[in-house]
């Protein structure tokens, strides 16, 4: 069975582009699928529709929740696609097993004062406060995701852009503009970069191709690491770090500007969201903010709490 994910895998690699982690997901939850399978003495060769079905109910009853059931599932439903297309099974499974479904839960984001007081931690920091700063601005000038950021390549920020080129999921590319706070960041960030990058090299040290380099395997920051600064930013700017994660700041980015009028068309474009129905979601966001004022601030909803 190993095999049989080893090669779905590299090929999902080589034909889709899937992002490292996305393999890793995929393995993961291909693994458990097989584990199973295992311990009923079946195969991902004999296992029947009847049998992913039982998987199903099985993760269930283990109290998972509906999005890893769903994200399970849509594992399986590619690996036996694959092994449809490829020959090895004569039929598809899982072709016809519907989903439990996501439950729809509204992104969590910050306000705009909450965003300004993590800039400014960055901003303050005793180390790195250039990198820190150019991180934290682009994030939210753009909402890229957390991957997208770290690994940016330095070539995409020469010469003073006015729109920063991301590789997205599935190596799809697309444009985002930089706000002048991110340019000045940027062009700050770059400086000090250049002066690194030379002393490096005086050193014999070998160049580096990413914006934000480190020394680990991955040649650059890495999303684990930035996760740890923004929660420190939080901590410093007087946030509740509870509440911050690079992706709230994906989120703020893309509510901040439907309050501002920004259309979903151009939100989605900038987010790199396959689908519009996936930034509609931010339309409910502001909703909910709305009950919230109106119940916080209008005198009636004050006189019936009274």
């Amino acid at each position: 069975m190993a095999r049989w994910v080893q090669t779905f895998l590299e090929a999902q690699a080589a034909e889709l582009d899937a992002a490292i982690n996305t393999q890793l997901g995929y393995a993961r939850d291909l693994q458990n699928f097989g584990d199973w399978l295992a311990d009923k003495a079946l195969h991902y060769a004999t296992a029947t529709q009847d049998d992913i079905e039982s998987y199903l109910i099985n993760c269930e009853a283990e109290g998972l929740a509906k999005s890893t059931r769903a994200r399970r599932l849509s594992a399986i439903k590619q690996l036996y696609r694959f092994a449809f297309e490829e020959g090895w099974r004569a039929e598809n499974p899982a072709i016809q097993i519907k989903g439990p479904g996501r439950a729809q839960r509204l992104p969590k984001t910050l306000d705009i004062a909450e965003v300004d007081r993590l800039l400014e931690a960055a901003r303050n920091t005793k180390r790195d406060a250039l990198r820190n700063t150019c991180l934290m601005e682009l994030l939210y000038a753009t909402g890229m995701r957390v991957t997208e950021l770290v690994s940016l390549p330095v070539s995409a920020a020469r010469g003073d852009p006015r729109m920063l080129l991301v590789r997205g999921k599935g190596g799809k590319e697309r444009l985002v503009p930089l706000s002048p706070p991110a340019r000045a960041a940027l062009a700050a960030y770059l400086t000090a970069w250049d002066t690194a990058q030379e002393a490096a090299r005086a050193k014999g040290k070998p160049a580096t191709k990413f914006l934000f380099p480190s020394h680990g395997k991955a040649g650059h920051l890495t999303r684990h690491r930035f996760f740890g600064l923004i929660k420190e930013f939080a901590v410093a700017g007087g946030v509740s770090p509870a509440k911050v994660t690079p992706h709230t700041l994906r989120h703020a980015f893309a509510t901040h500007l439907l309050a501002g009028g920004a259309d979903l068309r151009s939100i989605q474009t900038m987010l790199g969201h396959a689908d519009v129905a996936t930034t509609e979601i931010y339309t409910h966001v502001l909703d909910e903010r709305l009950k919230e004022l109106v119940h916080e601030h209008h005198p009636l909803a004050r006189t019936n709490k009274s």
